[in-house]
């Protein structure tokens, strides 16, 4: 099964009573904080009568004019004042609000989401570009949060316009709001239709643009690549066809955007002097006063924004529905088993029974076929083989990464199906060849190993490691930064920055995944000294590819196409003529 790859473009879907019984499961996550929406919507409405008290009132003052009625004008001016105050005060409360409710919500759904994420299994990580995943969250959120603060708000807002328009436009004329709901609604629809088509090509830019940014990110991740292979000029030519492309894109783009601002100047502006004129003729003929005329307008103008308004506002809505529904996807993606850690302390005997595997995204490639073998407590265990043996999927089956399709694996003679996740992983280490160190300090990193450590159990683990010698040597000490993924620290240092915080954890099993194959000569042995410290009274799993590092391991096992085909310590494997280890061993030594 290739990679799952998450679509860039932010999703619709059409509202369904089962997508709005989804979407509705977000206030779940509201706890304390939901009788914010329900009072934010009495504000709402609140809001939306001031706004259509505002034009009856403005048209009563200017038919005062033709009353010469001041004492009238005046009431009528305090009055609109009145609403003008109230509908500030709705507002502001309306706003704060759904932004506290959405907030306080979201908090809730992000801390859910990534709790989630963290305790999903690594199958779901096989088939999922993290880097893109990281996207599609972040913009699902981002839409939720529009969608909730302002969108669902608004849309409402514009609804109760409407309706209240139309309603108030037929008690002040009933002919002219025939004339007015002919013209203007159709017109506003019209211009929505235009202004989502060219949204289109404003999509397409972004993507080009996007494409682009690829480009460049690309290229200046991979500089030396580029640079080796001296393919600058490639490169270059490579982002500006891209940046052509974009150019294009917008041009086509500006005269679409070009027709729709003559398309509003024309038709949009000249509806509404349409209207403007008819209600003039029927004032002329006796049919309601200038006052009246005002107040029809601002309605109509209310019901025309609205109109075009609401359309987009409703698709924002389908879009934040499609968001809802990934991250809940998310959310329902079953983790891994969550049963209670007991605390126990493993021993560190390790029984393989004919283990048999396939990735779940290749069931026709059998990656172990039958494996067996026993590590007995603080025996060192080799496996050496070609590329693709399966040494690696034995260290991810042991930390129960995955589980196996065939066979058992046993610790201290029980299957490790039956202890805790927390508890296994918690009595094993690993070393990697790529070792990843996160972003902070070296007390951190080495640190994590046993969050809380003292700093005096701290630099005890790094002299272990022949790690502290180079921490002393920078200004800050255990402060120094590592820079991100550890880049501000050699291969070596960073190794040695690893065994340190396998070396405070304390396992009773050590994988060792080919910690030393990348290393130069220097920084190889002083790895190796500290991972002889490191191997003291425990088992060790060591997956190694420079075979000069075993010789001293109490068994070694020779894989080849998810099988073991020799099995015995060094000087009993070098006696197999022919034998693979035999073969292995003579063709790296040749190379020196």
């Amino acid at each position: 099964m290739p990679p799952r790859r998450v679509d860039n473009d932010l999703p619709k879907a059409k509202v369904t009573s089962s997508s709005l019984k989804h979407t509705f499961r977000i206030f779940r996550y509201s706890g304390s904080h939901r009788w914010k929406f329900y009072v934010g919507l009495v504000f709402l409405l609140l809001t939306g009568g001031s706004a259509l008290a505002f034009p009856w009132f403005f048209g009563k003052l200017v038919n005062c004019i033709a009353e010469k009625d001041a004492a009238m004008a005046n009431t009528i001016g305090l009055t609109l004042v009145c609403i003008l105050i109230l509908q500030s005060f709705f507002s502001f409360f309306r706003l704060s609000l759904f932004v506290n409710f959405t907030e306080n919500t979201l908090a809730n759904i992000r801390i859910s989401l990534y709790n989630r994420l963290i305790r999903l299994p690594m199958v779901f990580f096989s088939q999922t570009r993290v880097g893109e995943l990281n996207s599609r969250i972040s913009a699902d959120i981002t839409q939720i949060q529009d969608t909730l603060a302002t969108t669902i708000a608004e849309f409402l807002r514009q609804f109760i316009l409407i309706i209240g328009s139309v309603i108030l436009l037929v008690i002040l004329n009933p002919r002219l709001t025939l004339m007015m709901l002919c013209i203007v609604p159709v017109v506003a629809v019209a211009a929505v239709i235009f202004a989502r088509f060219i949204r289109k090509y404003a999509k397409k830019a972004q993507d080009a643009v996007a494409d682009s940014q690829v480009i460049v990110e690309e290229t200046l991740q991979g500089i030396s690549i580029v640079k080796a292979f001296a393919n600058e000029a490639y490169e270059a030519a490579r982002y500006a066809g891209k940046i052509r492309e974009i150019v294009r894109i917008a041009i086509k783009g500006g005269q679409y955007r070009g027709y729709f601002a003559s398309f509003i100047i024309f038709c949009l502006f000249g509806s509404v002097v349409a209207v403007v004129w008819y209600g003039v003729i029927l004032s002329i003929s006796g049919d309601g006063g200038v006052g009246d005329l005002v107040t029809f307008v601002l309605y109509s103008s209310y019901l025309g924004v609205a109109f075009g308004g609401i359309a987009e506002l409703y698709a924002q809505i389908q879009k934040a529905i499609g968001a809802t529904e990934r991250v809940f996807e998310l959310l329902e993606e079953t983790p891994e088993e969550s049963s209670v850690a007991e605390g126990i302390r493993i021993r560190g005997d390790v029984t393989f029974e004919n283990v048999r595997f396939h990735y779940p995204s290749r069931p026709e490639m059998e990656v172990l076929a039958g494996v067996a073998f026993d590590a007995r407590f603080g025996q060192k265990i080799a496996l050496v083989g070609p590329s693709g043996a399966g040494k690696s999927t034995i260290s991810s089956l042991l930390l129960r990464f995955y589980d196996v399709t065939g066979g058992t694996i046993r610790i201290d003679g029980k299957d490790i199906r039956d202890y805790s996740l927390e508890d296994l992983r918690g009595n094993m280490s690993i070393v990697p060849q790529d070792v990843i160190l996160f972003g902070g300090s070296i007390r951190e990193n080495i640190a994590y190993g046993k969050p809380g450590a003292s700093d005096e159990d701290i630099i005890a683990a790094a002299k272990k490691a022949n790690a502290y010698s180079f921490i002393e040597s920078f200004p800050e000490k255990l402060d120094t930064l590592v820079g991100e993924r550890g880049v501000k620290l050699s291969g070596g240092q960073r190794q040695r920055i690893a065994i340190a915080r396998a070396i405070l954890k304390d396992p009773a099993i050590l994988i060792l995944d080919e910690a030393t194959s990348s290393l130069d000569s220097e920084s190889e042995k002083l790895v190796q000294e500290a991972l002889e410290t490191l191997m003291e009274g425990r088992t060790s799993l060591i997956i190694a590819h420079r075979l000069s590092t075993i010789r001293t391991a109490d068994q070694i096992l020779v894989l080849d196409k998810g099988t073991i085909v020799e099995q015995g310590t060094h000087s009993e494997l070098m006696t197999i003529e022919n034998g693979l280890y035999q073969n292995l061993s003579k063709l790296q030594f040749a190379e020196f």
